[in-house]
């Protein structure tokens, strides 16, 4: 299973838990990093963030020239009706 399918909305996650060594909390953010020594430029790992920890971990990464990119944990949009079209946008 790749983690980045699991946060694109595409398949829901059951549990996406903080990356700090020792905490369960539910994440809200990920962290986007990549080391350039190893990886490519375009290359990204993710460790997922609670809001207790999200500072600690974006300034581990940035002190080490890591850190690239930080967004939100998608909240899985609701599912529509069987039927429905969520791409329509009439309003009647």
């Amino acid at each position: 299973m790749n983690l980045l399918d699991m946060l694109d909305g595409q398949r829901p996650a059951e549990e996406l838990i903080c990356s700090r060594r020792g905490c369960r909390a539910l994440a809200t953010s990920r962290l986007l990093w990549n080391n350039p020594k190893i990886h490519p430029p375009e290359r990204r790992k993710v460790w997922l963030a609670c809001g207790e920890h999200i500072q600690w971990l974006e300034d581990y990464l940035r002190s080490r020239g890591l850190w690239r990119e930080t967004l939100p944990v998608p909240v899985p949009e609701r599912q529509a009706p069987p039927g429905a079209h969520p791409e329509s946008t009439e309003t009647h």
